[in-house]
C-alpha cells in the first residue's frame, strides 16, 4: 500500500499535565499536518493497550474556548487522562468541522442561529453531515506498530476505523457534562449521528444543535 504520511520532525513539549512527546506528520498528497502527542513506553500494546484519543481540530473550541460544543473539555479530559496514567496517545487530525474546513463551519453556525441543527446546517450548505477520513490517522498508528488501543470517544465511526484496519480498539467514554450552550448540539449527535452519550437529557420537541 502506498505510504500516506511521513514523520517530519520530533521534539519535547512540556506541559502543565506531562512532559510529552510530539511528533509532526504530514500527510504526503495533501501536505496537511497531523501532530502526535507520546506519552511512555508504547511498546507492550498488546498486552497494556495505551489509551488514545483522535481528536479533530476545532480552532473555535480547543483554541478560543467556544461554548457551542465540547472539543477544548474533551481535548483536556483526555490529555489529563493520558497523563494520569503516564502512557499514551493524542492525535491532533486536520479535520476542522467535521471535515469541511473552518469556512464552512462558520457558515454553518451562520444557520445554526437562524434555528437548523448541525447536520441541516450542514446539509443547506452542500456539505456531507461528516465528511472525516481516519485512514491517516491509522497509517500514523500502524507506522507505531499499535495493534490494540483503548480508545476516548463518543464516536462509534472511530471506533470502527480502527477495527477495520485491523487494530482492536475497547472504547473509553468521553463524555462532558452538557451547558446550556452546547445541550442541542450534544443531543443532535447522539440522536442523528449514532454518537454515545449517556449523561444527555432526552431531546425536547423542536431542539436544535
Amino acid at each position: 500500500m502506498q505510504k500516506r504520511i511521513r514523520l517530519l520532525s520530533e521534539t519535547q513539549l512540556p506541559t502543565a499535565d506531562a512532559l510529552f512527546s510530539l511528533r509532526y506528520y504530514e500527510e504526503i498528497e495533501t501536505e496537511q499536518a497531523y501532530l502526535a502527542l507520546l506519552l511512555g513506553n508504547l511498546q507492550d500494546c498488546y498486552h497494556h493497550p495505551p489509551l488514545l484519543r483522535l481528536h479533530s481540530a476545532c480552532t473555535t473550541g480547543d483554541i478560543f474556548g467556544s461554548l457551542r460544543c465540547d472539543c477544548q473539555a474533551q481535548m483536556h479530559a483526555a490529555l489529563r487522562a493520558i497523563a494520569h496514567e503516564g502512557r499514551g496517545i493524542f492525535l491532533y487530525l486536520p479535520q476542522e468541522g467535521r471535515g469541511i474546513g473552518l469556512a464552512g463551519k462558520l457558515q454553518a453556525y451562520k444557520l445554526q442561529e437562524q434555528g437548523y441543527d448541525t447536520v441541516e446546517a450542514n446539509e443547506r450548505l452542500g456539505y456531507p453531515v461528516d465528511a472525516r477520513s481516519y485512514t491517516s490517522a491509522v497509517a500514523i498508528l500502524q507506522e507505531m506498530q499499535i495493534t490494540h488501543a483503548r480508545i476516548m470517544t463518543n464516536n462509534p465511526e472511530k471506533i470502527e476505523a480502527l477495527r477495520e484496519s485491523g487494530i482492536r480498539a475497547e472504547r473509553i467514554p468521553l463524555e462532558i457534562p452538557p451547558t446550556a450552550n452546547n445541550i442541542s448540539y450534544l443531543q443532535t449527535k447522539r440522536k442523528r449521528m449514532g454518537h454515545l452519550l449517556t449523561v444527555l437529557p432526552e431531546t425536547k420537541e423542536g431542539a436544535r444543535g
